[in-house]
């Protein structure tokens, strides 16, 4: 018999792969392709469970989300409604300004009047002892007329005010 090099290659090859049977490499390939095989499915077991922890958030956030929307939009309404009132009152504090200042200058003009009418009063009384005292100069003379007309002054001025 002949053997050749592929002979020898293919006699050293099973020698090998008996070999390698032998030490117990293949026990240790299926056992490194086991604890591979494990290690996958536990990342995949965890990269579930985050999924599920992320869907779960979101969906938690989404909920406080649609929460502080709503929240929002009730403070809106309530602002606005403040804002409604505190235009209502300050229309009604405007309105009572308003009347208090006009009732305050009605009551000046009244006293304007009053005030006018007493000077104008004051000067008619004075003009009237004016003429009064001028007439009863030309017509009384001397001492006793005298004392006559500052009496009757004083009377008249007294009177008048």
């Amino acid at each position: 018999m002949h053997f050749d090099a592929e002979f020898y290659v293919a006699f050293g090859f099973v020698l090998f792969v008996l070999l390698l049977g032998y030490l117990g490499v293949h026990r240790t390939l299926i056992a490194a392709l086991d604890g591979r095989s494990n290690q996958i499915a536990g990342e995949l077991a965890e990269a579930k469970r985050l999924r599920e922890e992320a869907e779960s958030l979101l969906a938690s956030y989404k909920q406080k989300s649609a929460d502080a929307e709503k929240e929002a939009q009730s403070i809106v309404a309530q602002a606005k409604e403040e804002a409604d009132s505190m235009a209502k009152e300050a229309a009604a504090r405007m309105e009572e300004f308003v009347a208090r200042r006009t009732k305050q200058a009605e009551g000046k003009i009244a006293m304007a009047e009053v005030q006018a009418t007493n000077e104008v009063r004051a000067a008619a009384a004075d003009a009237a002892v004016q003429a009064a005292e001028t007439l009863l100069r030309n017509q009384t003379k001397g001492d006793a007329a005298a004392s006559l007309i500052t009496k009757g002054i004083g009377e008249l001025k007294a009177q008048l005010h």
